[in-house]
């Protein structure tokens, strides 16, 4: 049904001339710059896997070349119902039943640190498939937050998980100044085979162990295995085991260490992170 502009004109109190000086206008710049401002804010949002908020979304838009405040972001956001994925509990994994020594807790919730190579901390978790568990190991290094080792393994034992962790993690690195390595008090962690190879070192690599079921006493980990659960791993349906591990690589390699942004390097990523590191230096 049809209205004469004169009736919806009085209904909406405004007048009829400024109704068609507004259908000759046409749409106004705001509403121009708001199309496509969420446009972008669709595509960034579904490129980080329905992850990002407000602040990181704003983070990419200056990352682009544009300068819009958090709250418009987020009223775009909300106006789009796009929606970041909120985090749940996972399942733990850490066996402390054993007579192994435990290591001190040298760590001690002290998480920001000046360098490379200062401080790791690993832990492990379940991933689920058709197949039955896997367990993934990572080694997080606390300067950049990077992943520098990790391990899918179809068993528990260490050799299969922090161990191959540790080869991964020690490749490409030469230790020169101490390191501190901290976990949890998992016997995988405790094993002598692990404490050994630690020990080789020559006292460069100290151990650490978070308190007994204290999870922040390892937070970093803990914080990063909740964002793989839930950026990634909830919304997949693993057939086979291989395809679990081919899943994670894709997440941790092309997206975690190289594109995502990360609220404790100032929504930077990992490599803006270092250049701007590098460059500070340069300029000490």
């Amino acid at each position: 049904m049809k209205f004469p502009v004169e009736k919806m004109c009085t209904m909406l109190a405004v007048s009829k001339s400024g109704y068609y000086h507004w259908l000759k206008s046409g749409p106004s710049t705001l509403w121009k710059e708001n199309q496509k401002l969420s446009s972008l804010i669709k595509d960034i949002f579904e490129d980080s896997h329905q992850s990002y908020g407000a602040p990181r979304i704003k983070a990419e838009l200056k990352a682009l070349g544009f300068k819009v405040s958090k709250p418009r972001v987020a009223r775009i956001m909300k106006a789009n119902y796009l929606y970041a994925k909120r985090k749940r509990k996972f399942k733990a994994t850490t066996d402390s039943n054993h007579k192994y020594p435990i290591a001190p807790n040298l760590l001690n919730q002290c998480f920001n640190v000046a360098r490379a190579n200062q401080v790791w901390v690993s832990d492990i978790t379940y991933v689920q498939t058709n197949q039955g568990w896997s367990y993934l190991t990572v080694i997080i290094d606390l300067f950049n937050r990077k992943v520098i080792g990790w391990a899918l393994s179809d068993t528990l034992n260490t050799e299969d998980t922090v161990i191959k962790a540790w080869q991964m993690a020690i490749k490409n690195t030469t230790l020169t100044q101490p390191l501190i390595f901290h976990s949890d008090q998992g016997i995988q962690y405790a094993s002598q085979r692990f404490t050994n190879l630690l020990k080789s070192y020559n006292d460069l690599v100290k151990q650490s162990m978070s308190r007994k079921g204290n999870c922040w006493d390892n937070a970093v980990a803990e914080s990063f295995f909740k964002s793989l659960k839930v950026e990634w791993v909830y919304w997949h349906k693993y057939k086979l085991k291989s395809q679990a591990e081919l899943s994670i690589f894709q997440w941790i390699e092309t997206w975690y260490n190289t594109r995502r942004r990360h609220s404790y390097l100032g929504n930077r990523t990992i490599k803006e992170f270092e250049i701007d590191m590098y460059n500070q230096k340069l300029a000490a």
